[in-house]
């Protein structure tokens, strides 16, 4: 089976309601699809979020690596991921999410040719649901509080606070105030998207250390190893690192440097499902935590990437971010449940979604 055609397509999401997150307000999803296409009629699908101050990728720079490094895909035999991340890798420097697009959806075509789910490419399955992280961040602490208390009685069991937006002694106030809500018993993290200082992070986790909360991920930026591991030595509270993290080098220094007890792992951070898991796997041999993670927001072609992976993963102390469930449209048939404040992981040959072409063609957007 061999890559016949790969296409890539720009849409953009509206959100249920806007996210505040590190100062911005994100009211809707720009993402990029990938489409790849075999001769035999069989196709996948994969997706990417664009997110710069990540992985440097626009909506539009998406597009172009997918158009640009279709042309050295095109008849390679899709079963060959390493091969094919090689001539990406050989081919273009960088450009992560675009790769993991790619990735994504040849995973999903892989799978459904050999009619098995994509997990089972991965390694050994050892769950069919998860509990499913909901973010809090309306721009409002009283909101945020009958949020807090509305997910709670919903069966939520897990929660991330975007903090970074405000003072940090103020954001620690919020803090406290929502771990109140939720009470013991709960998996609760803040991010500050790396918005402070170490000097803000550290008074931050001061005034944090007597409520619930489990852990921070990314105080401070992602290039400033040494400001997150003087957070880390400061804090009674657990410390994630995310941009900070591309690579499986780039978790193995975090160790070393304790700067971080648990990693944020993103497919289009690290260039895809297998590169994730592997990433899972070294996680697992440093004894470090893992969050699985969507961007904001990703639809449920992404999500269930992402709850394959989850499926395969050693271990997920620090629960999974769903991101689709913030979407007010999502591109699938019947979008990713999540019930209880749980998700159970797409039954079905491949991703186990259906993508509606039609809802696709709605908001497909000019790459720009």
């Amino acid at each position: 089976m061999r890559i016949a055609r790969l296409l890539a397509t720009a849409v953009a999401l509206p959100l249920a309601r806007p996210m505040k997150m590190s100062g911005i307000a994100i009211a809707r999803a720009e993402n990029v699809l990938v489409r790849v296409e075999e001769g035999g009629g069989g196709t996948g699908w994969g997706e990417a979020a664009s997110a710069p101050s990540m992985t440097g990728e626009t909506v539009a720079s998406m597009v172009a690596a997918v158009r640009y490094l279709a042309s050295f895909l095109e008849g390679l035999p899709a079963e060959g991921f390493g091969a094919i991340h090689a001539e990406m890798d050989w081919r273009l420097y960088g450009n992560q999410a675009a790769k993991s697009a790619i990735d994504i959806a040849l995973h999903d075509l892989v799978a459904r040719a050999r009619n098995v789910p994509v997990h089972a490419l991965l390694g050994t399955q050892h769950r069919a649901r998860v509990p499913a992280l909901w973010m809090i961040g309306t721009g409002s602490t009283e909101a945020d509080l009958r949020e807090a208390a509305a997910k709670r009685a919903a069966g939520f069991v897990a929660y991330k606070i975007k903090v970074g937006a405000d003072d940090p002694r103020a954001d620690a106030e919020r803090t406290a105030r929502i771990c109140a809500v939720l009470g013991a018993g709960r998996l609760i993290s803040a991010d500050a998207n790396q918005a402070w200082t170490p000097e803000q992070a550290i008074a931050y986790v001061g005034a944090v250390a007597p409520t619930a909360l489990d852990f921070l991920e990314q105080p401070v930026r992602g290039d400033d190893l040494t400001g997150m591991a003087r957070v880390a030595a400061a804090s009674r509270v657990a410390i994630g690192a995310d941009e900070g993290v591309h690579g499986l080098d780039d978790i193995a220094r975090h160790h070393e440097a304790r700067a971080a007890s648990g990693v944020s792992l993103k497919t289009l951070k690290l260039g895809g499902l297998g590169a994730a898991y592997q990433a899972a796997l070294l996680c697992e041999r440093l004894g470090m935590k893992v969050n699985l993670a969507c961007k904001i927001a990703e639809s449920s072609i992404a999500t269930a990437a992402v709850l394959h992976l989850a499926a395969a993963a050693p271990s997920l102390d620090w629960g999974v971010s769903l991101s689709s469930q913030y979407l007010a449209a999502d591109l699938v048939r019947s979008p990713i449940a999540i019930r209880d404040g749980h998700a159970s992981v797409p039954e079905g040959p491949g991703l186990g979604i259906e993508v509606d072409e039609a809802r696709v063609r709605e908001y497909r957007r000019p790459p720009r």
